[in-house]
């Protein structure tokens, strides 16, 4: 079979960066002829590792060496992220000193060895940062004229988890046993939770199951769910006995007050499914007029504007991953109006969390990933 024309591009385009990387690094490191092929030979086993990770979710689960290369791959592709930003930066501080003539032969070098050890010692970092459990970030939003008996409601938040190549069932086990130590009243998973079929996901999302709070515990999709198979694990995640929310609501109440917890699909759900299209105002309908206080679960924050003119109070978001590392969260306020933390859209707050796994690379660098705990309080 011949490569899709979108395979050749990436492809091509990965070898471009790494001579580009190679030309600016091999001639100022001063390398002897030996270590200058072991240098051309190890930015060689990067360039076909890096494709490896960009098909890690696809890769067949049934050999022991599929985990090893997707997990090569994954690392691969976070170091080679580094070193190109590395590589990058080091020339536009170059370009800047040269006019001055403090462009030395020993600055030269220096950075040039400084390239890759600044990259090995971020993706590092990174490493530690990803894998351990994510920390709990508490956060108080005021509402304006919030009944009192709802005041210092919690609501535990977890979201773009991603299951998969690198994320297994203890990964997820240790994220549910922080979660129940909080004692929410209600848990909201925010979407993208898996990165994969059901088949090959299925033993590692159990844990979802332990998973308790007295109001409940709700799950609204994310775009990965649908790269997935989202009809499949809308089905397993119901299994699990979470209350799945595709554009509709529930209520619970404390008291004399009433709460609703409503959920959106995913913003491009509908490109998948045409009747999964996420509509806020349809997640309304039927609601009681008692209500004191609407919260929305809606996996992208640029759900955001629908929502506020909809006539929520809050709305709970992920998808950013609050760019998990440099210099990715800059590029993030291109498709979404918040990258992290709590902002407001006309009379709504948005919280948007910064995810509680990582996708792709096992790398978070200035983005911490974070199980959250949010409570309403009286503004």
């Amino acid at each position: 079979m011949r490569p899709s024309r979108s395979i050749v591009i990436v492809f091509s385009l990965l070898v471009l960066l790494l001579v580009y990387i190679g030309m600016r690094l091999l001639p100022d490191l001063g390398l002897a002829a030996a270590g200058t092929v072991a240098a051309v030979i190890l930015l060689g086993l990067l360039g076909t590792l890096v494709p490896v990770g960009l098909v890690s979710s696809s890769l067949r689960r049934r050999r022991r060496w599929s985990d090893l290369a997707a997990w090569l791959g994954l690392l691969s592709m976070g170091l080679f992220s580094s070193l190109l930003v590395a590589t990058v930066l080091r020339d536009i501080v170059l370009l800047v000193l040269l006019p001055f003539g403090a462009l030395t032969p020993a600055l030269a070098h220096g950075s040039a060895l400084a390239v890759p050890l600044v990259a090995l010692a971020v993706t590092m970092v990174g490493y530690v940062n990803a894998r351990r459990v994510a920390r709990v970030v508490k956060v108080d939003v005021p509402i304006r004229d919030l009944p009192a008996d709802l005041h210092g409601y919690a609501i535990a938040q977890i979201s773009d988890i991603h299951v998969g190549p690198t994320i297994k069932r203890p990964y997820l086990n240790a994220i549910v046993n922080q979660v129940n130590k909080l004692g929410a009243d209600a848990i909201a998973v925010t979407g993208d939770l898996v990165d994969g079929s059901v088949q090959r996901l299925a033993m590692h999302t159990e844990p979802l199951a332990r998973l308790k709070a007295s109001d409940g515990v709700f799950f609204v999709t994310g775009n990965h769910e649908y790269y997935s198979g989202a009809l499949e694990w809308i089905a397993e995640v119901r299994r699990l006995g979470l209350t799945v929310l595709m554009n509709e609501h529930v209520v619970r109440r404390r008291g004399s007050a009433a709460l609703m917890i409503a959920g959106v699909a995913d913003y491009t759900a509908h490109h998948f499914h045409p009747e999964h299209k996420s509509d806020p105002q349809r997640a309304l309908r039927g609601a009681p007029p008692e209500v004191g206080v609407k919260v929305l679960l809606a996996h992208q924050p640029r759900s955001a504007p629908a929502a506020a003119a909809a006539g929520f109070d809050l709305q709970l978001s992920g998808h950013t991953h609050g760019g998990q590392f440099f210099p990715w969260n800059l590029f993030v306020p291109l498709q979404q109006p918040f990258v992290a933390g709590l902002n407001r859209v006309r009379d709504m707050w948005v919280y948007t969390s910064r995810g509680t796994g990582y996708w792709g690379p096992p790398k978070r660098f200035g983005a911490p990933s974070e199980i959250t705990l949010v409570r309403l309080v009286r503004a």
